[in-house]
């Protein structure tokens, strides 16, 4: 009775330990899932707030990217009298171009984030549609960028052709000022003056009681141009010198330098109502 009793403990005694084993393998099995579950989690946790973080980096990225913007600069420039355009013209260029670089790195790291999400496995719904909207975005920021671009070149275009009108309309301007301004001047003794052409004698009886008197169509390429804006002062180089020319009385004074004669323009308007202007030494 007592050898049954003991072999059934015995068996009984080995079903558990057998059934403590699996048990305990079942546990140290589980225990290791769930650490690694739990692991996994954390590491999908992590991804996806680097997802998160990404995607809002982006988006202010994109959202900092409007034809709002002071910096681009694209309103019509104004032409000002001595003022240059071009510095301002190539700062709405360069405003452009920084634009499109960072277009271009918002597209990097969209793709970026796309391989990662494909590479990583992690296809949640949301975060698909959130990086389709981001392209979205993206393109139609790129598009207004690019009509921006074509905007500030027609702006360049026409302040270009503005520019050019400006600088002619100053030199039609500074060559009718010096036109006005230039007077010709002839100095020299009777002999050379009439050599040139520029005098002639007139009048007179066999030679007697003759006058000095401006040739009216001498060349002028015998006078000299001088600027009476610019320069008021003509120096004759002999100690007696008179104006043949009539140029009014008070418009100039010969001022004796140094025992040397100098004309002096004292009234350039009213001097040079006579272009050509004759100065006769001795």
């Amino acid at each position: 009775m007592r050898k049954p009793l003991g072999i059934g403990l015995a068996v009984v005694v080995a079903v558990l330990l057998v059934t403590a084993g699996v048990l305990f393998t079942n546990y140290q099995k589980t225990s290791r899932e769930l650490t690694a579950s739990k692991a996994a989690e954390a590491q999908v946790q992590d991804r996806y707030a680097q997802t998160m973080t990404a995607i809002a980096e982006i988006q202010d990225s994109l959202n900092a990217i409007a034809l709002g913007d002071t910096g681009v600069g694209v309103q019509p420039w104004k032409i000002v009298s001595g003022q240059e355009q071009g510095p301002r013209g190539q700062e709405a260029l360069d405003r452009v171009a920084v634009l499109r670089s960072s277009i271009e790195r918002s597209r990097a790291r969209i793709q970026d984030l796309e391989d990662d999400l494909e590479q990583s496995g992690n296809r949640i719904a949301g975060l698909e549609r959130v990086v389709g909207g981001l392209k979205r975005t993206l393109a139609e920021k790129e598009e207004m960028v690019a009509l921006l671009g074509a905007r500030v070149e027609v702006l360049q275009t026409q302040v270009a052709g503005l520019e050019t009108t400006v600088q002619e309309t100053r030199d039609t301007l500074e060559s009718k000022r010096r036109e006005l301004a230039t007077v010709y001047y002839a100095v020299g003794k009777k002999s050379d003056l009439e050599k040139a052409g520029i005098v002639k004698e007139k009048g007179g009886i066999l030679g007697i009681g003759q006058t000095l008197v401006p040739v009216a169509g001498a060349p002028e390429t015998a006078f000299t141009p001088l600027d009476t804006d610019a320069e008021t002062m003509i120096w004759t180089g002999a100690s007696k010198a008179r104006v043949l020319s009539a140029q009014p009385e008070g418009s100039y004074e010969l001022r004796p330098v140094a025992g040397r004669l100098e004309l002096h323009i004292t009234n350039p308007t009213e001097f040079r109502k006579v272009r050509r202007l004759i100065i006769l030494t001795s």
